[in-house]
């Protein structure tokens, strides 16, 4: 394969690197902010490498947002793009959009076993498929699937916008005064980097105490150094991201195991291995049974969405 250029684009850093022959290489990170356009932004990325417009045949940018048509509006940043034009001005053959997402879980048949620690053991179901979920900026949860040709194929979707599930009267308790907070209550509105804020508000709210977190790193520094009301925060995010993962397993029959990614859960490892999260993924009522053998696994992987937009472009 020739040598092409990948890209994962987020609201404050964007990604590059080097994929040829199956392989990632010459990761850089630059900030977005800092061009005016994503054209600009990979030039400054190809001149650091000595590569000019014409050097790659090809490129996939895994991007926030639907992919459709000949223009692309980043929706976490400020950058537009045009497929026609960003091709003509950087001498490319191929530019291929994935969603983030798409990308992320593509990822996921390119770790190695140092990149995952085992959450839940098991043994994935061969030809089943896997969920991808992951609390960051947001919540993204897909279906990786496996297809008969050694491909893969992703089934993107919305769910980290479905309701936050509730299930004893103390979570009710809390639900409420998220309700409070926010209105209508999504699984992202708790299972994301503000989510964990949005939580630890509303223990402090049951409690009837004041507040004095302000970011998800200091709740979770807090709650890592033994504070109580951050410590039930951060335990009932790995509750319900148990819930919301075991529900999206037996929506899709995610028999192929959990992928967890995102930025959240590994400042916290040690911590989420001995928490909830377990009890409550296959705690299914009469269903409970259909997880005792599905896998779940943390991925530590430094840029899957990198690693997926090339197998992307490997599936063209």
């Amino acid at each position: 394969m020739s040598l092409s250029l990948v890209g994962d684009i987020g609201g404050t850093n964007a990604r590059f690197g080097l994929w040829q022959d199956g392989q990632l290489s010459a990761v850089q990170v630059l900030s977005t902010a800092a061009f005016a356009t994503p054209e600009q932004a990979v030039l400054q990325y190809l001149s650091g490498r000595n590569l000019l417009p014409g050097n790659i045949a090809s490129v996939c940018l895994a991007v926030a947002g639907p992919v459709s048509g000949d223009q692309f509006r980043f929706t976490n940043n400020h950058w537009e793009l045009s497929r026609s034009s960003f091709c003509a001005s950087l001498k490319i053959e191929r530019l291929l959009l994935v969603n983030d997402f798409t990308a992320m879980a593509l990822g996921m048949t390119h770790l190695k076993p140092d990149q995952l620690i085992q959450i839940r053991p098991g043994k994935a179901e061969a030809g089943a498929p896997a969920v991808v979920i992951g609390p960051g900026t947001g919540l993204g949860v897909s279906t990786l699937q496996p297809l008969a040709d050694g491909r893969w194929m992703v089934l993107p979707g919305e769910g980290g916008h479905v309701d936050l599930p509730i299930a004893n009267t103390s979570e009710a308790e809390l639900w409420l005064k998220l309700q409070a907070l926010l209105g209508h209550v999504r699984a992202e509105d708790v299972l994301s980097g503000a989510g964990l804020v949005n939580l630890y508000n509303a223990v402090c709210a049951v409690g009837g105490v004041e507040p004095e977190l302000k970011t998800p790193a200091a709740v979770t520094s807090v709650a890592l150094s033994g504070n109580s009301l951050a410590e039930q925060a951060l335990e009932q995010f790995c509750i319900w991201l148990g819930r919301v993962a075991g529900n999206n397993v037996l929506t899709v029959g995610g028999r192929g195991g959990v992928y967890l990614v995102g930025g959240v859960v590994p400042r916290f490892a040690e911590f989420f291995q001995h928490s909830g999260f377990n009890r409550a993924f296959a705690e299914k009522g009469c269903m409970s049974r259909y997880f005792a053998d599905i896998p779940v696994w943390l991925v530590t992987a430094e840029y899957p969405g990198l690693e997926g937009a090339g197998v992307a472009l490997e599936q063209l």
